[in-house]
C-alpha cells in the first residue's frame, strides 16, 4: 500500500506555502504529485490518478495548494492509515457536515447553529498572526466534507469517479460536494477526523459565478435526494 497526494497548483513557482506542505508530505513518505496549470479540477485529479494505475488498496489525499498540515509527523499517516481501515469508508477530511439540505452550502449557518457540522480548520496566512481556529462541532460521520484536504482509498475513487460529471459546467467549483455526495449514495460512509489544517485564507467562500452555477446544477441532480444525511 502506498500513499498518494494529488494538489493542483497554477505554477511551477511554488508559493512557500506549498513548499511547507509538500515537504512535511514528503517528510511523511506520501509520494506528492503536482498538477500544474490544469484546466480542470476534475481532469487533473482523474488524469494524474490514471497516470499512477493504483492499486486498490492505495491511499490518495486530494488537497489544496494553499494549506499546511500542522499534525504531528508521527501522527498523521497513522491517523489517515486507521480511519481509512474502518469498512465502507468512503471519504475522510477536517469538516464537513452531517446534513446536506437543499440549499447545498455545506457551512449553512442555520445547519451549524442546530449543530450539523463537524471538524476544525484554522483560517490565516501563518501560525504567527491573524489565525482564526473555526470550530464546526465533534468529529463524527458526515454526510459531505469540504475540499481543502480529502482522503480516500483508490477503490473508493474508481467506485466514485473523480471525472468532471455531465451535469456540472464550472472546472473548479463543487467537486468535494459532487465526490463526498457520490460516495454517501454509493453506500460509503464519510467521516470528519482530527488532521490540523492551516487554511492560507480568511474562510471566505462561494465568490465565483461558477460556484454558484454548479450549485445550481447540483440541487436539481440531487433533488429527490436531499437531505443528503451521515
Amino acid at each position: 500500500m502506498r500513499t498518494y497526494a494529488l494538489i493542483c497548483t497554477r505554477t511551477k513557482q511554488l508559493s512557500k506555502t506549498t513548499q511547507t506542505l509538500t515537504s512535511y508530505l514528503s517528510r511523511c513518505g506520501v509520494e506528492v504529485k503536482l498538477i500544474v496549470n490544469s484546466k480542470s479540477i476534475f481532469s487533473g485529479y482523474s488524469r494524474a490518478f490514471k497516470q499512477i494505475n493504483p492499486d486498490p488498496s492505495d491511499i490518495f489525499i486530494l488537497c489544496h495548494d494553499d494549506i499546511e498540515i500542522l499534525s504531528q509527523e508521527g501522527y498523521f499517516l497513522p491517523l489517515l492509515f486507521r480511519e481509512l481501515s474502518v469498512p465502507k469508508t468512503g471519504f475522510i477530511g477536517p469538516a464537513g457536515t452531517t446534513e446536506l439540505n437543499s440549499r447545498a452550502v455545506w457551512w449553512d449557518q442555520d445547519q451549524w447553529a442546530k449543530g450539523k457540522h463537524s471538524g476544525m480548520v484554522f483560517h490565516g496566512e501563518e501560525l504567527t498572526s491573524n489565525v482564526n481556529p473555526t470550530f464546526y462541532g465533534a468529529y463524527r460521520n458526515v454526510a459531505i466534507l469540504d475540499g481543502l484536504f480529502l482522503a480516500a482509498k483508490a477503490r473508493v475513487l474508481m467506485d466514485v469517479g473523480l471525472d468532471k460529471p455531465d451535469y456540472l459546467e464550472g472546472e473548479w467549483d463543487f467537486y468535494d460536494i459532487h465526490y463526498t455526495a457520490t460516495a454517501r449514495k454509493k453506500g460509503y460512509s464519510n467521516r470528519a477526523v482530527p488532521v490540523l489544517i492551516l487554511h492560507n485564507s480568511s474562510g471566505e467562500l462561494a465568490g465565483r459565478d461558477s460556484w454558484h452555477k454548479n450549485r445550481e446544477l447540483f440541487i436539481l441532480k440531487f433533488d429527490r435526494d436531499f437531505p443528503i444525511t451521515a
